[in-house]
């Protein structure tokens, strides 16, 4: 059974047509349908169009499995699909199970969505990889996540989700089409009509991914995980980086930025091993600097999120003294940086940590 969330207007209107229905109604349907409401309470709507809708599609938004606020507002969603075989077909087995967080920011409300279950990239301080990946969520699975925490944090005030950073579990150029899909239904305008540019999609650096992508001139915001300044350390970080170089992920970060006029954003996490900076000392910040000076590029450093139910964990964030040097070091050395306040680290804020939580507990 096909997920109604996947379809555009266009293909409602496809859909609708065995039953002659007016053009206008997929219009109707697909605004009706980013609001988040249950497809049976279209008002607007033929009753037995609904129920045709209804017995013909999974019209379901994701069960909240659990909800967590922090001590900051954060708050924290691990919620569950039907599980789908390679085929796409839903069966008995047990749910998948994703995670998103929505972030209270002075400029709006912030949701990090996730775009796969699991994830295969084996990032060393990542959560999201730990079990490695279940399959891709289609791209009305990635929409439904934003139309459900929307409809429960909007009020009469404010709009509950104004940004979205793809940026939860999973790798979403990894999930190529249906993160391009998922891209062009939530900006749609006559849908949730989230602007582009309020757009953030994070990737670990598939460079010929990042090339596609910035031919698709969509105007999102990309943000590239870095995490080291040379090819021998973030080969021990990530292992994307055994299969990219440094020196190609940056010109990669060029060509995107020559085709969309977009600031590329480069997310600079801060570890410690064994007590000792990892990458975070004073000559790695200026080592780093030299990498993507020259271009219009930001770095953004985020203080480590460590797994907090992992003892054996080898890295650690530094301190605040660390840290705040490795930054100026790169802000005199001509690039702009800034340090990513850490939230909701009190409710396994970090991507991964609450799914792999209930999964080890369950």
């Amino acid at each position: 059974m096909r997920y109604i969330y996947d379809l555009t207007m266009e293909e409602l209107q496809t859909t609708l047509m065995p039953l002659n229905a007016p053009k206008f109604r997929a219009g109707q349907i697909f605004t009706a349908l980013h609001q988040g409401g249950p497809v049976v309470e279209i008002s607007n709507v033929p009753k037995d169009m609904r129920t045709w809708l209804a017995e013909n599609f999974n019209c379901d938004l994701p069960e909240i499995i659990t909800e967590q606020v922090s001590r900051d507002g954060t708050k924290k969603y691990l919620l569950a699909y039907r599980h789908r075989d390679d085929q796409g077909q839903t069966g008995d087995a047990q749910p998948d199970l994703i995670e998103c967080v929505l972030l209270n920011q002075n400029y709006g409300n912030t949701l990090c969505v996730s775009t796969q279950v699991g994830c295969r990239m084996g990032c060393r301080f990542c959560a999201s990889g730990k079990n490695g990946l279940v399959r891709n969520l289609t791209a009305g699975e990635i929409l439904a996540e934003v139309l459900l925490i929307n409809r429960l944090n909007t009020t009469p005030a404010a709009r509950g989700v104004t940004n979205i950073v793809l940026m939860g579990s999973g790798e979403p150029l990894d999930n190529y089409d249906n993160v391009m899909k998922f891209l062009r239904l939530v900006t749609a305008p006559t849908g949730i009509n989230i602007s582009a540019r309020n757009i953030s999609l994070s990737t670990s650096g598939l460079v010929p991914q990042i090339k596609k992508f910035a031919d698709e001139n969509m105007q999102v915001n990309l943000c590239i995980s870095m995490h080291a300044p040379n090819d021998e350390l973030r080969q021990q970080i990530m292992p994307v980086a055994k299969r990219y170089t440094i020196r190609e992920l940056v010109d990669a970060a060029k060509y995107y930025f020559e085709k969309t006029h977009r600031r590329v954003i480069f997310e600079y996490s801060l570890m410690m091993k064994d007590g000792v900076p990892f990458n975070c000392a004073v000559n790695q910040a200026r080592e780093l600097a030299n990498l993507v000076r020259g271009f219009p590029a930001h770095i953004n450093l985020i203080n480590l999120n460590p797994l907090h139910f992992d003892s054996n964990a080898v890295l650690t964030p530094p301190s605040r003294e660390i840290a705040m040097a490795f930054m100026d070091a790169v802000i005199k050395s001509g690039v702009s940086c800034t340090m990513r306040k850490n939230k909701g680290d009190d409710i396994d804020g970090a991507c991964g940590q609450l799914r792999l939580r209930h999964m080890e507990q369950n």
